[in-house]
């Protein structure tokens, strides 16, 4: 049975599901259980709330893996030119440099591992 596109009213719906399932999702700080009541309750069936809910975190996840693992190289590089700057002894010890990108990259590891 060959599948057809949907038209763009219904495109427009079901982008209009996720935009609102994702705002509750990220803003509202809903966990996954009430936006797919909320969705229920907005008239979609379980299973497709289910879907929304489940694909909007697979989502979520993929993008604080990908700002993690940023953390963690920007945070390295600033540390390591930090270090590299203060040991090429240009009469200055870059601390600044130093403690942030540590800091930074050390957030993305925790970030990283939350998961």
């Amino acid at each position: 049975m060959e599948q057809s596109l949907p038209t763009p009213s219904q495109q427009a719906t079901v982008d209009q599901v996720y935009e609102y399932a994702a705002n509750q999702l990220v803003h509202g700080k809903k966990s996954a259980y009430e936006v797919e009541q909320l969705l229920i309750g907005k008239g979609l069936d379980a299973e497709s709330a289910g879907i929304v809910v489940g694909n909007l975190e697979t989502q979520i996840q993929g993008a604080k893996r990908k700002q993690a693992k940023k953390d963690m190289l920007y945070g390295a590089l600033w540390c390591v030119g930090g270090l590299a700057l203060t040991l090429a002894n240009v009469g200055f010890i870059f601390w600044g440099a130093i403690i942030f990108g540590g800091i930074q990259f050390f957030k993305g590891v925790v970030n990283l591992s939350g998961d």
